[in-house]
């Protein structure tokens, strides 16, 4: 879902007040609308979600949430990407997440959130205050069961970036990560992918290295590599072409694809 006119100020008690752009967008217009906490609503249902929802957007580097930290909304990320971290006693910091387009963020049930959010790039949130949502779960079947799938989906992508960070080499976790957001990018299912796949990445190549384990240097070496290869094309430092969803999936060391590519 996307952004906002109507801000009601509930913001995190630490967090600065976003930045908001006059702009309304309509549920059933909504270009996340098909695979967001929404995709199973009727039109009945959607007008109830109107009524509790406002937009936010973030500059790039602004905190969403801090740890800790009292939240009055849960949302769906519209457009742009956030990083989720955590801080330990000594001040070190781990990134364990990203958000992208149609993800998740809050939990209902519970006030705060155990790390921070912050926006890597503009993001644009739409948000639903918590506790009428919270309400609503109880009466739209519809809303409920999509937010168990979301949670179940979330689950899995945990289990598969424990497998990514323990076991696989340095060109195998570049490879899952591109295809991770490769496959975000993409706005039908693989199946249907025909010809390349056009993504700007989400982090730095120094938040990859953070993310993955890695060093700059060879994250920027195993990024060459697969360049000089044809598995991907560079347009300067963060947009990259991805000319077949097959070739950067077989680089990253999965031995089946789940039944997305014939």
């Amino acid at each position: 879902m996307p952004f906002d006119q109507r801000l009601s100020r509930t913001v995190t008690s630490s967090a600065p007040v976003p930045k908001l752009k006059n702009v309304e967008v309509e549920c059933a217009g909504c270009p996340i609308r098909h695979r967001a906490v929404c995709a199973r609503c009727d039109a009945e249902d959607l007008q109830r979600l109107e009524e509790i929802k406002y937009y936010r957007t973030y500059e790039a580097g602004q905190a969403i949430a801090w740890a800790g930290d009292e939240m009055g909304f849960v949302g769906s990320v519209v457009r742009g990407v956030a990083t989720i971290s955590q801080t330990m006693a000594d001040g070190r910091k781990q990134m364990v997440g990203l958000l992208l387009p149609s993800d998740f963020i809050g939990r209902p049930g519970r006030s705060s959130t155990p790390y921070d959010v912050t926006a890597v790039s503009e993001v644009t949130l739409c948000c639903f205050r918590r506790k009428p949502f919270e309400q609503l779960l109880v009466s739209t079947p519809a809303v409920a069961e999509r937010l168990l799938d979301m949670a179940l989906d979330e689950l899995d992508a945990a289990r598969e970036w424990m497998l990514i960070l323990g076991r696989k080499t340095a060109r195998e976790k570049i490879a899952s990560l591109l295809t991770i957001v490769a496959r975000r990018e993409a706005t039908v299912g693989l199946p249907a992918i025909k010809g390349p796949i056009v993504i700007d990445l989400p982090l730095t190549r120094e938040a990859m290295a953070d993310y993955l384990g890695l060093t700059l240097e060879t994250v920027s070496r195993q990024i060459s590599a697969l360049k000089n290869e044809g598995v991907i094309e560079l347009d300067g430092k963060r947009r990259i072409a991805v000319p077949d969803i097959r070739l950067l999936m077989a680089e990253t060391g999965d031995d089946m694809d789940g039944g997305l590519i014939a």
